[in-house]
């Protein structure tokens, strides 16, 4: 590990962990630690790949704080996989985190191996692809599904197939049965690859399902113990992907009345732009998921993006609209439209008074004391793991009010 005090706190599936996490990290309170960072990280295959992110995030911060500032750090390790920057989901992987699913996850990737040009064999796929969400069984077009159910894993397995191949930019946007050949089964065929994308949302659904859990009932209220037992502990919340997802659904588990986390930073964040809002642009009488919880925080939330993420600027809308829009399977949605946009391509929407900075802007202005603020930083984030950078710690150390003069 690149720096001291470092803990890790391990959460599972249900955001349950070993006793005592809490007292740990009080205890560097005790030691002299006035702030605490912590990291959540986000797609990783292995809790090893998650420390050694953590080590190699946190190296530059040691030289960034200013006098009188004693840091600590610890990592939020959570069961989670690889997705965003992999081609193809790591079965492995998948396995690791989803033991209880490997013999749904060993037939979907025989069927993905195989490619069979056949309904029936699409018709399969979308069956495990149902048993691997645990949604309910059923035909495409079921209805009385709840509504947070997607609508690719009820819908027909092929169109939803042919959808995300054409996503891919592999489709011509031809009708299924034109195959090369004039045969409907050839033409099938090609669809598997937008098949592989279809399981890398299914997981995808599976783990924001249970980021958000881990963070509300496991980390939100180990920090409220915290804050208990150190009043005085500064804790500063990261999470990159679907960690920033996390850490903010933390803090809507919260303890009422109570208020540890002095800022948070999200890197990257794999979760909606309009998560804080009060009111929808598109549907005023609707809220974001986390409705105002920026003022649980008493210092910002920093929102850092890359235009040049296209895991979140391609795939994440495209998975958002079809967990969201029930009305047709038909086109893909336009890249234009704002209603399905993640926090880590554009920043934070649909709040008034979020102040904007660049990654450049930051060492010189630093960032408001409150309130939401986009931080661009495409200058030197140019894909979506591409977070290990003095420039992001800066803004971390800025967001806490901590840094050098």
């Amino acid at each position: 590990m690149s720096v001291e005090p470092y803990r890790e706190i391990t959460f599972d599936k249900d955001g349950d962990g070993p006793a005592g996490q809490s007292a740990a990290l009080a205890a560097l309170a005790r030691q002299g630690v006035t702030d605490l960072v912590l990291l959540a990280h986000g797609w990783n295959s292995s809790p090893s790949g998650a420390t050694r992110l953590c080590s190699d995030f946190f190296a530059p911060f040691p030289g960034l704080f200013g006098p009188g500032v004693e840091a600590g750090y610890a990592g939020v390790i959570w069961p989670s996989m690889m997705f965003t920057d992999e081609p193809v989901p790591d079965y492995r992987a998948l396995v690791t985190v989803l033991p209880e699913k490997e013999p749904v996850l060993g037939r979907l990737a025989e069927l993905l191996a195989l490619a069979p040009p056949h309904e029936a064999a699409f018709a399969e796929f979308g069956a495990l692809l149902r048993d691997l969400a645990d949604v309910p069984g059923g035909a495409a077009g079921a209805t009385g599904l709840a509504g947070s159910v997607p609508e690719f894993l009820v819908a027909d397995p092929v169109a939803v197939c042919a959808l995300f191949t054409e996503a891919l930019g592999d489709d011509p946007g031809g009708d299924p049965g034109d195959g090369p050949d004039g045969e409907f089964g050839e033409g099938l065929k090609r669809y598997w690859k937008g098949a592989r994308e279809a399981l890398r949302q299914a997981t995808y659904y599976v783990m924001k399902r249970r980021a958000g859990r881990v963070g509300e009932s496991g980390l939100g209220p180990l920090l409220g113990e915290v804050a208990r037992t150190a009043p005085g502990l500064r804790v500063h919340l990261v999470g990159h992907s679907m960690g920033a997802r996390l850490v903010a659904y933390a803090l809507r588990g919260l303890p009422e009345g109570a208020r540890p986390v002095a800022s948070v930073t999200l890197l990257q964040g794999a979760f909606s732009h309009y998560a804080f809002t009060a009111r929808l642009p598109h549907d005023p009488r609707r809220s974001g998921a986390l409705r105002d919880l920026q003022r649980r925080v008493r210092g910002p939330v920093v929102a850092c993006y890359s235009r040049h993420d296209t895991a979140l600027g391609v795939m994440y809308p495209l998975a958002s609209r079809l967990a969201g829009d029930s009305a047709s399977l038909t086109a893909l949605p336009g890249t234009g439209d704002p209603r399905w946009g993640a926090i880590g391509h554009d920043g934070v929407q649909g709040v008034p008074g979020t102040a904007a900075r660049t990654v450049a802007d930051v060492p010189r202005e630093g960032v408001p004391g409150s309130g939401c603020v986009n931080v661009d930083t495409a200058e030197v984030v140019r894909s979506h793991s591409d977070i290990c950078r003095p420039e992001l710690a800066r803004v971390v150390v800025s967001a806490a009010r901590a840094g050098r003069p």
